[in-house]
């Protein structure tokens, strides 16, 4: 049976503009190329899981604009259930994404309609019924922490992507088992979990809980865009968490490393075949 995933999180248009250097502080750079798609950490996790073979609804909110009828069309698409996605009234969550030839990147973001976001009777129905609820931080950390009290009380696993960084999460830390942070940010996450898996980039990743300390490499890709590939990982981890703590990161590792191999962050997250088949590759030339 696919695992119940439910993702709380945001949803937001994203413009990319591909430069040649990324600017430093005070300059500007001309961008070579300019596009928009569809993505926000919530909803690329979403569909990264969605992707991965498991069972997936969204909880988060978009605007009354053009955008918020593409991005629920969007995760439709992908397989992704709307039966939390709420319309608020004003403009989608939108990021500005500039990304250089190496697939490095830097991210604004304007929340929008995620910053709106309350739980409903409904959507706290569609958390109690998960086996794996997986968020983020870019909307309200009181309604993280509501939603992670829900899913808790229904003894569902609680991931958190603690991203971007917050000081005030303490109470939610409480009710989480799982914390995905990429190595800046685990410097300055003190938190004291069940399990911590740390993105190392195009390294892997390293976990640290009751089976001790190991770190599980990725395969080596000649990237494109590295934007949204720790979304793709949180998605994948939290689809195959279940499966045992080495396949949920060994299959996280590989799909976040094929997720660079596309432009954009909506639309990267790879098929579950596809891991499978990259991952027999990957070990076969180990």
């Amino acid at each position: 049976m696919a695992t119940r995933v439910c993702v709380v999180g945001s949803v937001n248009l994203d413009t990319v503009f591909t430069v040649a250097a990324l600017p430093a502080p005070g300059e500007t750079v001309l961008a070579t190329a300019r596009s928009t798609h569809p993505g926000g950490k919530g909803a690329n996790q979403a569909v990264a899981a969605a992707r991965a073979g498991a069972q997936v609804q969204f909880v988060g909110a978009v605007g009354d604009d053009d955008a918020g009828l593409l991005l629920r069309r969007h995760l439709q698409s992908n397989g992704v259930g709307t039966d939390g996605l709420t319309t608020t009234p004003g403009p989608s969550g939108s990021a500005a994404i500039t990304v250089d030839p190496s697939g490095q990147n830097t991210i604004v973001v304007a929340p929008g309609a995620n910053g709106t976001l309350t739980l409903d009777s409904g959507q706290r129905d569609l958390i109690a019924g998960c086996d794996v609820l997986l968020m983020q931080l870019e909307i309200p950390i009181p309604v993280a922490t509501e939603a992670a009290e829900v899913a808790h009380a229904g003894a569902a696993t609680v991931i958190l992507n603690v991203s971007p960084p917050a000081t005030d999460v303490a109470r939610l830390i409480e009710r989480v088992e799982v914390a995905v942070v990429n190595e800046s940010e685990s410097e300055r996450f003190h938190h004291q979990v069940a399990h911590r898996v740390v993105t190392l980039g195009a390294r892997g990743a390293r976990y640290c809980g009751p089976g001790g300390i190991r770190t599980v490499p990725a395969p080596v890709v000649q990237a494109l865009d590295s934007t949204g590939a720790g979304d793709v990982f949180a998605g994948v981890l939290a689809t195959e968490w279940a499966g045992g703590v080495e396949r949920a990161v060994q299959r996280a590792c590989v799909a976040g490393a094929l997720a660079t191999l596309t432009a954009g962050a909506g639309d990267c997250a790879p098929s579950a075949e596809a891991i499978t088949a990259a991952l027999d590759a990957f070990r076969l030339r180990r």
